[in-house]
């Protein structure tokens, strides 16, 4: 008795493994949710990245600035101990805690750039940090008590970050044009993804 040929299940890029690392879960959750939240943001003009509710100051738009200024703080600052100077001095940050949230400096695309380009770039830093200790990497971030957080503490914030601020994005979106869902399409691809960063 023959049985009918199936094609196997291919996971989408950033599904995480089902049995891995415990540095392959957090990072393979992370970028499912990198991904998730640039897909709810995804294919806008200006005017759908700047769309806020009546009851809130976000906006898509200022998720993804934030989003990637959280990945540069992070994996620089409480990770490195360095300043968080570039590229966000270039982009005009004042230095306040809203600025990503009220600015309107940016077109479509340099938006969407900003985020992809942090999401890259963190994703190196990420991968040099595990090579470099593991998630029990020492991070220069600490209580206040001398006692430092380690790698694996800030992936897990970040995580967090990032998990809060997608739940916004649902409700942004369909704001926006009704778009919903868990998950992007399974043949979408993110940008760092498809130019092999």
């Amino acid at each position: 008795m023959s049985t009918p040929d199936h094609d196997p299940w291919v996971p989408p890029p950033w599904e995480p493994p089902i049995d891995g690392t415990e540095a392959e879960h957090l990072t393979g959750a992370l970028g499912r949710m990198r991904a998730t939240l640039r897909w709810k943001a995804d294919g806008l003009d200006e005017a759908g990245l700047r769309h806020r509710i009546p009851s809130s100051a976000l906006s898509l738009g200022g998720l993804l600035l934030h989003l990637a200024m959280a990945e540069d703080y992070y994996l620089t600052t409480k990770l490195r101990g360095e300043v968080l100077v570039e590229p966000w001095r270039s982009l005009g940050h004042d230095g306040t805690d809203e600025w990503e949230f009220a600015t309107d400096a940016f077109t479509a695309d340099e938006t969407y750039a900003v985020f992809d380009e942090a999401v890259a770039r963190n994703t190196r830093r990420i991968e040099d940090a595990l090579a470099e200790g593991g998630l029990d990497l020492v991070a220069h971030v600490d209580d206040g008590n001398g006692n430092h957080a380690r790698l694996r503490r800030l992936l897990v914030d970040l995580l967090e970050e990032y998990s809060r601020h997608t739940g916004h994005a649902d409700l942004l979106r369909e704001a926006v044009d009704g778009r919903v869902g868990e998950d992007p399409p399974e043949d979408w691809v993110p940008v760092w993804l498809a130019s092999g960063s």
